[in-house]
């Protein structure tokens, strides 16, 4: 909830986590509300795989600290960087950037985001990297009770045959 690049939907479902642990007065009562808190990342999660999330609730935002042309890693803000630079904007050292995660993992860098302001009806979310970001969030909140990323998904995707995010 504290960083600024947190988009929307994992904002919600973290200080929805959040109002459910903070009715706890002590630790015995904090750790009988960890399932409470894990079932409204049930409920994102569900909402996410579903479709029911406005990509606009998606959206990340990024600071550029450099000059785009003069990163040497290809990371998201600065292919979304690259996009608008492409379509004419002048974008500097300081600016924010705003994109969507569209394929995350896909070797072709260009595809991997979306700048947010290039977004077509057609573009669809990656859902497994907000998947992978809600579950980063919830692990971190419930990191006192040993919560990792990776335990926050086997404990919600138990029970189906296939998860939709391997950590191999």
């Amino acid at each position: 909830v504290r960083r600024r690049d947190t988009p929307r939907f994992v904002f919600d479902a973290q200080t929805e986590m959040i109002n459910k642990l903070a009715s706890a007065n002590n630790t015995e009562e904090l750790c009988s509300k960890i399932p409470d808190a894990l079932a409204v990342v049930k409920v994102y999660r569900q909402k996410l795989i579903d479709g029911d999330v406005p990509f606009w609730d998606l959206i990340v935002t990024k600071h550029i600290s450099k000059n785009p042309k003069h990163y040497k890693q290809r990371v998201s803000q600065v292919i979304a960087a690259e996009q608008l630079i492409k379509e004419g904007a002048e974008i500097h050292a300081g600016n924010n950037v705003r994109f969507l995660f569209t394929h995350a993992k896909d070797k072709r860098h260009e595809r991997r985001v979306k700048a947010a302001q290039l977004i077509e009806k057609s573009i669809s979310p990656d859902v497994r990297k907000y998947l992978l970001l809600l579950y980063s969030s919830a692990a971190n909140l419930l990191s006192f009770a040993g919560y990792t990323t990776k335990s926050v998904c086997d404990s919600l995707e138990k029970q189906n045959q296939k998860s939709l995010i391997s950590y191999t």
